[in-house]
């Protein structure tokens, strides 16, 4: 895992075991995107599908008889420990995205076709005012590509190396708080210089994988959605990713592990 805590990134090789659970995962993915269950998850004029706890995985990431399992599974746990896997984000993006959200302002709009929607994962908007509060300290954000799609179809976007600008600046507003302290501090200003920064210094990368491959974040990395390509290809369902992001029991956890 140096990759992961050098650049905030990491793309693991194809794995048999990884391969057989994005194929069964995706059977349950095609039926969910398109069940009335979920149609509120469909978002940006029906480009984008949220998908967030779509996939009824068990605690142990197994769906049905098949496990979870795989290098990129168990380098994480060599890292980071036994996971509780909750219920996986399907997200499915179809050409035209992106549009623009319900509610979302002009100014929004714009980040999100010229920025991809850069965010961290876990910074919540408070209030009427939206300022930003770290309430969902993740551990990591582990995606699993579900189909075979063309490279510029809406691939997951990151900041090579934000990870470190980004710890530096939560570590200067939030380093020795409580974790009760922490989740009512606004790190919204923090928060907003770190990300240009950010543009300024560090390259902007497109990450592409095929079933069995893996894709692993920091959680404190800068990430995003590009846009479905006009060239692109994709199956009729759209680009499928399944994400895990389990959380931590305590924001210290957030600054403090590797």
């Amino acid at each position: 895992m140096k990759t992961l805590l050098a650049r905030g990134w990491a793309k693991l090789p194809h794995d048999p075991r990884l391969a057989d659970w994005a194929a069964r995962a995706a059977e349950i993915a095609r039926d969910a995107i398109e069940s009335d269950e979920h149609s509120q998850q469909w978002q940006c004029d029906k480009t984008w599908f949220v998908g967030v706890d779509v996939l009824h995985n068990a605690p142990d990431g197994s769906i049905g008889d098949v496990s979870l399992a795989g290098r990129a599974v168990e380098e994480l746990t060599a890292l980071y420990g036994a996971q509780h896997w909750h219920r996986a984000q399907v997200s499915v993006v179809r050409p035209g995205y992106p549009k623009p959200r319900a509610g979302e302002s002009d100014a929004a709009f714009r980040y999100r076709q010229h920025r991809d929607a850069a965010h961290v994962d876990g910074l919540l908007p408070v209030g009427d005012k939206r300022r930003r509060h770290l309430h969902e300290p993740h551990g990591f954000i582990l995606g699993i590509p579900l189909n075979e799609t063309s490279p510029d179809a809406a691939p997951l976007v990151v900041w090579d190396g934000s990870h470190l600008i980004m710890k530096q600046a939560f570590e200067q507003v939030l380093g020795g708080m409580t974790d009760a302290r922490e989740r009512d501090t606004d790190v919204t200003d923090a928060y907003q210089s770190a990300r240009r920064r950010v543009f300024d210094a560090c390259p902007r990368l497109e990450l592409h994988a095929r079933p069995g491959e893996a894709l692993i974040l920091h959680r404190q990395v800068l990430h995003g959605i590009a846009g479905f390509a006009d060239t692109a290809t994709a199956p009729p369902e759209g680009r499928m990713i399944a994400y895990f992001r389990p959380q931590l029991a305590e924001i210290p956890d957030w600054l403090a592990l590797p």
